[in-house]
């Protein structure tokens, strides 16, 4: 079959890189893709939110199976379009339908559906900037640290964790009535704040049944030690060495059955995956966030570690026979680092040159913010590259990856020397 993949990051090159891999996949598309994916499929030059320009490009090149790799479509209802639309109704979409992905797409929605399918997760209340007063009390209410979180999709920097209560209230103000994230944060839900360990659970679904694929732990600070800024994601770890069978256990039963379930009592229409942020407090999880996607750098740690067929496993989702199908799972541990521009995730440039990448052995590099210009590769965002290795332990996968770091070069580059420390 011939397949599409939207997006332009290191999630939607490991995407093609797997797609790539199946005896399925006739032609493969990416749009709009990087340099990476330059190498492997055809980039089309289409903004993942133009539905119109991406139906003209699935009727023309011939495309049965559509991956949808960011939020943004799904959050606009790209799935939806497809099924509404008499040419486009037959071909097989990944990703939830608009009405399930409200779940990324709304803090407040998916702390709702929480509560109301018992799933475990923090206290919360939302506010807007009508009754902000009551977001000032509800926080002297609270012990600090004190997480404000803005209702709609940020681009993964709509969370601030603070640690004093006038600095809190301050940034309510600003996120509520100086509407600092824009219309995403025209609501804002505040939370207790739960002290543990976080990692990723990722879950595939096809609206009846279940598949659980491994483990990750991401790190989203720039700096080591896990201080300053948020970003999209500095480097990543699979398995996740605490994550015992015993504790698996618990998310399986406590939060992944419970989540499916809710989404069908719901009438959420879900064929994808579903993402669950936890953290684990004490011994047991509890969901800090739901994403209705894969994870960017996790998707490249958990996609290489998959030795199935991907296509396969997407065509049993789109014909609801996901629960006859068998998922195997290399062994080795998977980690990725990634390398950014400096300055990133506040203000940086774009355009230099990466250099090394025919010198990497042992590693995969998956380009994110990267594109062909000249012939040569160069910068185009923030996260430009991540540096994914397999090995028997973490360490030794995570060593593999800074080996081959040490030959890349781009002006400025900047990556965590300190990926996996806290393990």
């Amino acid at each position: 079959m011939n397949i599409l993949v939207l997006g332009s990051g290191g999630r939607e090159h490991t995407f093609a890189w797997k797609i790539a891999q199946s005896q399925h996949c006739c032609k493969l598309f990416i749009a709009p893709g990087n340099s990476g994916t330059d190498a492997i499929a055809e980039n089309l030059n289409i903004a993942v939110t133009d539905f119109a320009e991406i139906k003209s490009a699935v009727l023309k090149n011939d495309i049965q199976l559509v991956v949808v790799g960011p939020e943004d479509p799904l959050v606009q209802g790209v799935h939806d379009f497809f099924l509404n639309d008499d040419e486009l109704k037959s071909i097989s979409v990944i990703g939830p339908q608009q009405a399930a992905a409200e779940l990324e797409g709304s803090k407040e929605f998916a702390k709702e559906f929480m509560m109301r399918h018992n799933i475990p997760t923090a206290a919360y209340e939302s506010f807007t900037k009508d009754n902000v007063e009551d977001g000032y009390k509800f926080l002297e209410t609270l012990q600090p640290p004190y997480v404000l979180k803005a209702d709609g999709l940020a681009a993964g920097k709509g969370v601030l964790i603070l640690n004093d209560i006038e600095e809190a209230k301050t940034e309510l103000k600003n996120m509520l009535v100086d509407a600092k994230f824009g219309d995403a944060s025209t609501k804002v839900v505040i939370e207790e704040f739960l002290d543990g360990i976080e990692l990723s659970c990722f879950v595939l679904t096809d609206g009846k049944d279940y598949k659980i694929l491994p483990t990750a732990k991401d790190y989203k600070r720039i700096g080591e030690g896990d201080t300053g800024l948020n970003t999209g994601g500095m480097g990543a770890v699979s398995p996740v060495p605490f994550a015992t069978p015993d504790f698996l256990d618990k998310i399986e039963t406590r939060i992944v059955k419970p989540t499916v379930e809710g989404l069908k009592k719901d009438n959420l229409p879900y064929v994808g995956f579903i993402f669950i942020g936890l953290i684990k407090v004490g011994d047991d999880p509890k969901v800090i966030e739901y994403n209705v996607r894969m994870g960017d750098p996790e998707t490249e740690v958990v996609l290489p570690r998959l030795k199935s067929d991907l296509v396969e496993i997407f065509k049993a989702m789109a014909n609801q026979t996901l629960a006859e199908v068998d998922i195997e799972i290399d062994e080795r541990a998977a980690t990725t680092i990634m390398m950014v521009s400096g300055g990133y995730p506040e203000a940086y440039e774009k355009g230099k040159e990466i250099t090394g990448i025919e010198n990497v052995e042992d590693s995969i590099l998956f380009h994110a913010g990267a594109k062909t210009q000249d012939d040569k590769v160069v910068t185009s965002g923030g996260r430009v590259m991540a540096v994914t290795s397999y090995g028997n332990t973490y360490q030794e996968a995570i060593k593999k990856s800074y080996q081959n770091i040490e030959k890349l070069h781009f002006d400025k580059m900047y990556y965590r020397k300190d990926i996996g420390f806290d393990l």
